[in-house]
């Protein structure tokens, strides 16, 4: 008797944690089959134009570069006559509102010709695209229907590690598959862009899930499946999708404008490393160094200094630099923003009037020199100047100057340094920022770079291998 007195707090504990955790479903039958009309199949059709190989024979190819017949022969296929081909790609998507508006991945529409939205029923129905939003990867399109079955969104940011999710799709182009999971990781930067903010889930999504809902157990979307991690193309069981309160905040303006328009501050920003944190006598590494600030921008008008180091946003925490971009993007231009710092060891608080980023800056916002590119080599780069030329004692003058490595990333690997200068890649020049920009958006998964650069005046030769990272509706 004396045991079962003692064991009963530990049975009422226990019984008190059985009730506020979330139960295993016994199935997702119903969640399944109510949810089942929302979502639908995307199949696109893009025209290309490539050259016609007619006339060649079996086994004729280029000659080797700098052979006599190497202009002939470049001069012979530029005169060829072109063929136009069709490129295909499938997807998912689900019914936002019963007047036939869809939310998709912006990769799964993006450059179509022709946009196929498929119902459950088999029904087809020619869809055109409202809005694009490419650096959130969302995508609104639209056909006409009466009286469709809606989703219901629920809120991410309720969202528990642990909890049960369930992805509906089109696998390998698989109609209506159904997949179940929890949820792994919050908050999840995978570089695929400035605002990663990923939820990961090892529910099975695989290529045609992109652009598919992720449902809680009450059937409410709280993600858009969107990529996946995988070494063979199929499911590794780590699969990532956009917290569909990132995606709320895009929806009406996407449907009105076609486009978004996001706030920025106009500083450069980086993470806080052990050497700034113990040169600037900060407690902790928290925070988002200012390196720069851009003249005339909103935060310059507001006194914002470079070597300031911004640690909050109305009254939120600022944890990592990437955190940055997020909060300001939650803004509209011309929002009056709270923004807490530390400048000389002191806490300030300043209020910025965010203004709006031009359609000519790069993918980040508030760091024009981390576009997604840059983020998945793992460096963060300036314009190379006389001062830097000076002190960095190089040869060239123009390129791009290392300023930030992050450890196992492809620039770390591949042995590029703090304080290297970046001045060709592929045999082609980077003479600055914008040149390399420019030039990575050619760069493909899996490639490896030759990256020529100067370390102190000695002529340096690197090999960067790019990740593999496969879009789920690849």
């Amino acid at each position: 008797m004396n045991q079962i007195k003692r064991l009963f707090p530990v049975l009422f504990l226990a019984v008190m944690w059985i009730s506020h955790a979330q139960a295993m479903p016994e199935s997702f039958a119903d969640l399944a089959e109510a949810q089942a009309d929302s979502v639908v199949n995307i199949s696109t059709t893009k025209h290309v134009k490539q050259q016609a190989q007619q006339g060649l024979p079996p086994g004729f190819g280029s000659p080797h570069s700098g052979s006599p017949f190497d202009e002939f022969f470049n001069d012979f296929l530029r005169n060829m006559p072109r063929q136009q081909q069709e490129r295909h790609a499938l997807g998912t998507g689900f019914i936002l509102s019963a007047d036939g508006y869809v939310v998709t991945n912006n990769h799964v529409v993006e450059g179509a010709d022709e946009v196929i939205v498929k119902m459950r029923d088999g029904t087809e129905h020619e869809a055109k695209i409202i809005g694009t939003d490419p650096k959130l990867d969302v995508a609104l399109i639209k056909f006409k229907a009466k009286h469709l079955k809606a989703v219901q969104l629920g809120n991410s940011n309720k969202l528990r590690v642990g909890d049960w999710v369930v992805a509906i799709g089109n696998p390998f182009g698989l109609e209506q598959t159904v997949t179940a999971g929890i949820v792994s990781a919050k908050g999840r930067v995978i570089g695929s862009g400035p605002y990663d903010d990923f939820i990961q889930t090892d529910a099975a999504i695989n290529p045609g899930n992109s652009g598919g809902p992720l449902f809680n157990s009450r059937g409410e979307v709280v993600g858009i499946n969107t990529a996946i991690y995988s070494r063979s193309g199929g499911n590794n069981g780590i699969g990532f999708a956009i917290p569909i309160n990132l995606a709320k905040s895009v929806m009406d303006e996407l449907r009105e404008k076609g486009h978004v328009t996001r706030a920025r501050l106009g500083v450069h920003i980086t993470d806080v490393d052990k050497e700034t944190m113990q040169a600037l006598g900060l407690k902790d590494r928290e925070g988002a160094l200012v390196p720069q600030v851009v003249a005339g921008s909103a935060a310059d008008r507001a006194g914002i200094k470079p070597g300031d180091v911004i640690v909050s946003i109305d009254g939120k925490a600022i944890q990592k630099a990437h955190d940055l971009p997020l909060r300001v993007a939650r803004h509209a231009p011309g929002d009056k923003v709270k923004i807490g710092l530390i400048r000389d060891g002191k806490h300030k608080l300043v209020t910025v009037k965010v203004e709006a980023m031009t359609d000519e800056e790069t993918a980040s916002n508030d760091h024009p020199h981390r576009d997604s590119a840059k983020i998945r080599l793992g460096m963060v780069v300036d314009n190379l100047n006389p001062d830097l030329a000076a002190r960095l004692q190089t040869r060239v003058k123009q390129g791009i100057v290392v300023q930030q490595l992050q450890r196992g990333m492809p620039a770390a690997r591949g042995g590029i340094q703090r304080g290297d200068v970046i001045y060709r890649i592929n045999g082609k020049d980077v003479n600055n920022v914008s040149s390399f920009s420019k030039l990575a958006k050619h760069f493909k998964s899996g490639e490896v770079l030759r990256v020529m650069l100067d370390r102190r005046g000695d002529q340096v030769f690197a090999l960067v291998k790019l990740p593999k990272k496969r879009k789920a509706g690849d």
